[in-house]
């Protein structure tokens, strides 16, 4: 799996929820169309009378986010951007998706705009494997958060970690340690570890 993998996938299941911020500062969602995927960015597009076109243009922050039959999920957080040219990529848009036309026939499709997501947040997560998986990537310019826990020198080498785990993903050593790419970040070890030696990536230790 990669950044543009994971692209691909959102592509291929087509509909997806994607979230915006409005100018109250609150969450709006709503299933969108990914209309393509090309050189490792995301396109899609709106209509200008509609409030996802003003969050978009006043903000741009974005999460995108789908599932697919096989338990696997792609999350993509990123900002926006609205695309020059705009006939030419709402004409490109319309190629790739032919079903748009019976939704906007003739000239009415350049009420729609084109937008962009090119630089963000990649993360893939495998629930129907066991155990889990999950990996980030960067896309274009961005950078991956971290997430999920590490346990410090603070461990005592009791194994409640281990025992209680539920994808037994954490092995024995001074200090235990957590295979992150089975992790779920339920956050398990941490409540359960009598030293305090579990934190959260990017906490002092």
């Amino acid at each position: 799996m990669n950044a543009q993998k994971c692209l691909e996938m959102l592509r291929g299941i087509k509909d997806c929820a994607l979230a915006t911020v409005d100018a109250n500062g609150a969450p709006q969602v709503r299933i969108i169309d990914v209309m393509l995927v090309e050189d490792g960015a995301l396109y899609f597009c709106t209509a200008r009378g509609k409030d996802f076109y003003n969050q978009l243009t006043h903000d741009g922050r974005v999460a995108v986010t789908c599932l697919n039959r096989d338990w696997q999920m792609v999350r993509l957080t990123g900002t926006a951007h609205r695309l020059r040219d705009r006939r030419e990529w709402i004409d490109r848009i319309f190629a790739a998706n032919p079903s748009m036309n019976g939704v906007y026939p003739g000239e009415s499709r350049y009420i729609l705009d084109p937008f962009c997501i090119c630089e963000g947040e990649l993360e893939f997560f495998d629930l129907g494997r066991e155990p889990i998986y999950r990996e980030s990537f960067a896309l274009g310019a961005g950078t991956v958060t971290p997430k999920g826990f590490v346990i410090s020198d603070a461990c005592a080498g009791c194994g409640l970690c281990e025992e209680r785990c539920p994808q037994k993903c954490i092995s024995p050593g001074a200090p235990y340690t957590i295979a992150q790419e089975h992790c779920l970040h339920c956050g398990l070890c941490r409540e359960t570890c009598p030293f305090g030696a579990v934190i959260r990536k990017g906490e002092a230790k």
